[in-house]
């Protein structure tokens, strides 16, 4: 049997019949744009998240770009970018004249250090995008001070974190994505709220900035063919949505399902030197879109799985600053070995929300019979 990296359509199958009812609704009503479906979803992602405005639009990529457009970011303006992300998020920096800024990740969490802000900051610095990667929230008290210091926004990339929360030093729980100037979400497939195509969404507390966002999402205008600004076409669309609202309704159960199972490879694979497991910050909870371990000897750890039918995927096996598009646009004004080391390092096992014991008892058991042969 061959043991994928996520299950999608296993998952489908304990929600066939309100997923295939959501869909068929929006066939009979036959509104594929800005249906009904759109609204409802944004107004229960806003419950959920604690934010005051949620704006749908056609995926995570977009929702990013968008927000460097509502702020006004310039040809020339710095933003800072972790190097050990995925292309997206230094992309639309690149894709819109301005410069990316990549600094280093914590070797224990993967996400942005606040000190490694500091040292980057120049005149022209507008923003810093944290991203919260593999499920669980960067430093964001402490982001939040650095950006603070220098006036800078903060775009939150929420892409892999939805669901998450940070516990600020007071105590208080804060959702992943609703706590910089913008947050901006992504709905992929194998994200751990994802619809069945392309989709994103963009958080913001600021009700001028919402009006913005949305007029941005579509083409600059706020009525039908009168264009105040350059906008794009961005919209998330109304069958996204309506399995977005199906599967809405789960996503407290599929991260209680992944936090057990994380918790679960973690009894099997304990005490092994070989590998680190992933480590849970005490400022935020974890909903582990990915369970990333690393491995000196990942790529062979990698092969030898394979070899068992076992899915793996390495998250990411080349830094920013050593992808051919952003050698010649990025700055780097900090150390980067830390993301050096994760990209050489890291393996994400199977994660999903239908694992059970005996396919984790099966994967741990093939690393560890990996480890014996050495």
């Amino acid at each position: 049997m061959i043991i994928p990296i996520l299950d999608l359509k296993s998952q489908y199958s304990k929600i066939k019949e309100e997923i295939d009812s959501a869909i068929m609704e929006v066939v009979h009503e036959a509104c594929f744009i800005n249906g009904k479906q759109v609204g409802l979803f944004e107004k229960g992602l806003a419950a959920l998240t604690g934010s005051a405005n949620v704006i749908a639009c056609a995926n995570g990529t977009d929702a990013l770009q968008i927000a460097m457009m509502a702020l006004g970011l310039a040809p020339g303006d710095e933003v800072i970018v972790p190097s050990f992300t995925y292309a997206a998020t230094a992309e639309v920096v690149g894709l819109l004249g301005l410069t990316p800024v990549l600094v280093d990740i914590d070797p224990l969490t993967f996400n942005i250090r606040a000190e490694d802000i500091a040292k980057s900051v120049t005149e022209r610095t507008k923003a810093v995008v944290p991203v919260h990667l593999f499920g669980q929230v960067c430093d964001m008290e402490n982001v939040e001070k650095a950006a603070a210091r220098f006036s800078l926004h903060i775009i939150e990339d929420n892409a892999q974190a939805i669901g998450a929360y940070y516990i600020c030093s007071d105590g208080v729980r804060k959702a992943s994505g609703t706590m910089g100037t913008i947050g901006c979400t992504s709905f992929f497939p194998t994200k751990n709220l994802g619809c069945y195509g392309d989709g994103g969404a963009i958080f913001t507390q600021s009700d001028s900035l919402a009006a913005r966002i949305r007029m941005i999402t579509d083409h600059g205008q706020k009525v039908k063919y009168l264009h105040d600004i350059i906008g794009v076409n961005s919209r998330l669309d109304t069958i996204q949505a309506a399995v977005l609202n199906v599967k809405l309704k789960h996503l407290q159960e599929y991260s209680s399902s992944r936090y057990a199972f994380a918790q679960r490879y973690k009894e099997l694979l304990s005490g092994m030197d070989e590998i680190t497991l992933p480590f849970e910050s005490p400022s935020s909870t974890h909903v582990y879109h990915q369970f990333t371990i690393r491995a000196k000897r990942r790529d062979e750890l990698k092969e030898y799985l394979a070899s068992k039918g076992i899915a793996s995927m390495i998250y990411y096996p080349l830094p920013m600053h050593r992808q051919n598009a952003f050698i010649p646009i990025s700055k780097i004004r900090v150390s980067l070995q830390e993301s050096e080391k994760a990209a050489a390092e890291v393996l994400s096992l199977p994660m999903h929300t239908e694992l059970n014991d005996k396919i984790q008892q099966q994967v741990c058991n093939a690393i560890k019979d990996f480890f014996s042969k050495k």
